[in-house]
């Protein structure tokens, strides 16, 4: 389970998501450079196809897997899957290609998000989908993708081969159904205009829960297209970290904590942060700002919290640019052991809700602190390595330290 959402803000398109895995499954960022490899063969989870080189990337990827659960390349291109429940048997589909393979490729591939649609449509088409997605329980699913750039955005549908897919021009939030329905302008040549692309939805699977999570998304949305200065990443953090009970703990702001949900163990009650302890939790959680002048030199800002956002310090980084400034991406976020810090406080506090507090109490001027750097030096990037070398580490300690 999964919630990402997309929509333009005062400083450019804003993309996000939270990687819902199983519970102890590690997940990371690690940033790739070009690879110049065209015209050779690329092994995928479990095919392999031909390379076509890939562009530079900033990926989130379950250390098990090739592929990626969200990322962003150096043209600004982001990318983020979501489990679906399909007619499509893919348990008994031969091994072909899962999410995370479509979405890294995608972004290895593609320079603007209607690039990436194409690429994602051309893959399904001759490879389609099938094979383990989540280890832990041997299960194999299709995906939904959310495709952006700075100017446009589209959701993906898929079952198998069949595909739907519209775009989004003031931004969207999808979760773990399907949701194009009939508003598709693009879709596999079984479909006719009119065709609901819901007739794919395996009807044994319960979408309660996904209903719930994207509804909560779409109002948040709408509540930033409301007034203010339009979405941004701190109001992005504070929806990420929801508990069922709305945005808080938005980077550098005030308020009270809201403690996860105690004793959940069903699934179909699950939040956008996720604590089911027995089934699925949040295992990374990303925000990207992708601005329009990115090809002139504009700085690509991202957002990473390894773990549960509620639990987590969302470190800033400078993923390479197409534009060839100097990135800076801190080390830790791409180390197991910040993502086992950050999974130990999630432990202490789906032990202990109320301890929320005392943590969050600790982990917050930190974050505050790396946020107001990255403003500082956002606009000099000779000065990142020098003022961001030890940002990594900050949240790494202050993580640590949280836990007895």
């Amino acid at each position: 389970m999964c919630d990402t959402l997309c929509a333009p803000g005062a400083g450019g398109m804003v993309f996000a998501k939270n990687s819902d895995r199983p519970v102890g499954e590690v997940q990371l960022a690690v940033p790739f450079g070009r690879r110049p490899t065209a015209g050779c063969s690329l092994r995928t989870q479990y095919l392999s196809i031909g390379d076509t080189g890939a562009h530079a990337t900033l990926l989130s990827c379950p250390t098990w897997l090739w592929g990626a659960e969200h990322g962003v390349n150096e043209f600004g291109v982001a990318i983020g899957n979501e489990r679906v429940g399909t007619v499509h048997d893919t348990a008994r589909a031969r091994p072909a290609l899962i999410g995370m393979d479509l979405v890294r490729l995608g972004l290895e591939r593609a320079r603007t998000a209607t690039e990436a649609l194409e690429i994602l449509i051309d893959l399904l088409t001759i490879y389609g989908q099938g094979g383990i997605a989540d280890a832990a329980h041997g299960e194999a699913y299709d995906s939904s993708f959310l495709i952006a750039d700075p100017r446009n955005a589209f959701v993906l549908d898929t079952s198998g081969t069949e595909y739907a897919a519209v775009p989004v021009a003031h931004g969207t939030a999808i979760s773990n159904r399907l949701s194009v329905g009939t508003k598709w302008t693009l879709a596999s040549p079984e479909l006719v205009p009119g065709d609901d692309f819901d007739r794919f939805r395996d009807p044994g699977a319960a979408t309660d829960s996904a209903d719930v999570r994207r509804a909560a998304g779409l109002a948040f949305l709408r509540a930033q297209r409301a007034g203010g200065p339009g979405l941004t990443a701190a109001a992005t953090a504070a929806h990420l970290r929801d508990h069922g009970r709305g945005p808080w703990g938005a980077p550098g702001g005030d308020g009270p904590t809201d403690p996860p949900p105690s004793g959940r163990t069903d699934p179909t009650a699950a939040s956008v942060c996720m604590h089911v302890p027995q089934r699925s939790v949040t295992a990374a959680s990303f925000i990207a700002v992708l601005p329009a002048d990115l090809a002139d030199g504009a700085p690509l800002r991202t957002y990473v919290a390894l773990g549960g956002p509620c639990v987590s310090i969302y470190v800033p980084a400078f993923p390479k640019t197409v534009a060839g400034r100097t990135p800076f991406v801190p080390f830790e976020i791409s180390t197991e052991a910040m993502w086992r810090a950050a999974d130990a406080v999630r432990q202490r506090v789906d032990a202990d809700p109320e301890s929320i507090g005392a943590i969050r109490s600790v982990l917050d001027p930190v974050e505050a602190q790396l946020w107001a750097e990255a403003d500082e030096v956002v606009d000099r990037p000779h000065d990142w390595s020098r003022v961001a070398t030890s940002w990594g580490g900050r949240a790494l300690s202050a993580l640590q330290s949280c836990v007895p």
